[in-house]
């Protein structure tokens, strides 16, 4: 269902990973392994979902590492859709 929203594979992934995990905090390389993507990819959507204000960037020492903002508008509606799409699967 979320896939009718959201048109971008990646992005949905990003997006699953930081609704069914709100504090997850993680580098870009570490969620390109976790969801199986490419880190390019997954750093372009990262700073467009930086900029809309879904996800929060912060220094970690030399790394940049991105968490979600459950303070976004979208963020509980989003986190709600994700988490019934993903029961339906079950």
């Amino acid at each position: 269902m979320l896939d009718l929203f959201i048109t971008s594979k990646t992005r949905r992934k990003i997006i699953t990973v930081f609704t069914k995990y709100p504090d997850f905090r993680i580098h870009v390389r570490g969620l390109a392994a976790r969801i199986k993507e490419d880190p390019g990819n997954v750093q372009r959507e990262l700073q467009k979902l930086q900029r809309v204000g879904f996800v929060t960037a912060s220094k970690d020492g030399n790394t940049k590492v991105y968490s979600a903002n459950d303070k976004f508008v979208l963020y509980r509606d989003l986190q709600s859709m994700v988490l019934k799409s993903q029961a339906k699967r079950r």
